[in-house]
């Protein structure tokens, strides 16, 4: 159990998606006990114990599709022959000689938004502070790996900000400035050989506004 809740604290701090498999109902005989937890992680790879070789594939096949479509499951493990429930049960016959059933939750633990929010100024710290308090990861340096990147610099080094910002895989580039500002970065943007269409992703409320 420490080593899942180890590598549970260490994919969480990195922002990557994995799965808990708890053990939550044991027909004996069966080597898992009620309780039993492991993590799976994207690759695969398995830390914990929810059965050993009679009901890992099991799990790990069922993690993996659920961190495909973020829902959890109840994975029922038993026997062949030996499959019923209702439509809310996953059912995997085990190979094992064992004629026991195991019942594994799958539970896909998606990664926190992460947000970097470029800047000294007031609305930084204020945007730090709301993102923090919502659960989300926030970051005051630019992070290639951000779903969100806002800058709020009054200014400062906005265009080389914004040039690294646009070269990222964020979702959205969000700038705090004037029209007046706004429109002058985009334009040395521009005159850095910036496309229109790398140009449009930048939002900057101040020109939708006096647009």
């Amino acid at each position: 159990m420490t080593d899942v809740l180890i590598e549970a604290g260490r994919l969480t701090e990195a922002g990557e998606q994995f799965v808990l498999a708890t053990v939550v109902s044991v027909r004996k005989p069966a080597s898992a006990k009620r309780g039993d937890r492991a993590l799976i992680r994207q690759d695969g790879k398995l830390v914990g114990w929810v059965g050993g070789a009679c009901s890992e594939p099991a799990v790990i096949r069922e993690a993996l599709r659920a961190l495909a479509d973020g829902e959890p499951r109840l994975l029922r493990i038993c026997p062949p022959g030996a499959a019923h429930g209702g439509e809310d049960v996953v059912i995997a016959e085990s190979s094992c000689a064992s004629e026991g059933t195991v019942e594994v939750l799958i539970e896909p633990q998606l990664p926190v938004p992460l947000v970097s929010v470029i800047g000294d100024s007031p609305a930084a710290t204020a945007l730090r502070r709301l993102v923090t308090g919502i659960g989300w990861r926030v970051t005051a340096e630019l992070d290639e790996e951000s779903d969100a990147i806002v800058l709020a610099t009054m200014g400062r080094g906005d265009e080389d900000a914004l040039d690294a910002a646009l070269a990222a895989r964020a979702g959205y580039v969000g700038l705090v400035a004037s029209a007046r500002r706004a429109r002058v970065v985009l334009e040395r943007l521009r005159e850095r050989g910036i496309d229109e269409e790398a140009l449009a992703r930048v939002r900057s409320p101040s020109i939708r506004s006096a647009a």
